[in-house]
């Protein structure tokens, strides 16, 4: 598991496939490899409101359709429920996560 990996969260079972949401690792990397059982995750949706705390997405980081993550919904997640993973994000996009984060976060540069 790696920060920027997007996966599919079941929310019941996993036969029906419209159970689920993407969520993108943003937790920072020597905490995923840590001991500790969960990691942050920032959700995906297939809207976009043009806010700077979304990051635009779509089929070339591995969802079947165009969407944002949206860093103003941080959320926990045990690392056991993130097993079907979808896609990563590229450097670039990366980069715009971390600035996205720090907007959601107010932290100064």
């Amino acid at each position: 598991m790696k920060r920027g990996e997007l996966y599919k969260v079941y929310r019941g079972s996993r036969t029906d496939t419209k159970d689920y949401r993407v969520f993108v690792v943003v937790s920072r990397q020597i905490l995923i490899d840590s001991k500790f059982s969960t990691v942050t995750c920032a959700p995906v949706y297939s809207s976009r409101d043009g806010l700077s705390t979304q990051v635009p997405i779509g089929p070339e980081e591995g969802l079947k359709h165009d969407g944002a993550i949206h860093c103003d919904e941080l959320v926990s997640i045990p690392k056991k429920r993130l097993s079907d993973n979808v896609g990563a994000l590229s450097p670039p996009k990366l980069a715009l996560l971390g600035t996205a984060l720090r907007i959601a976060l107010a932290v100064e540069d």
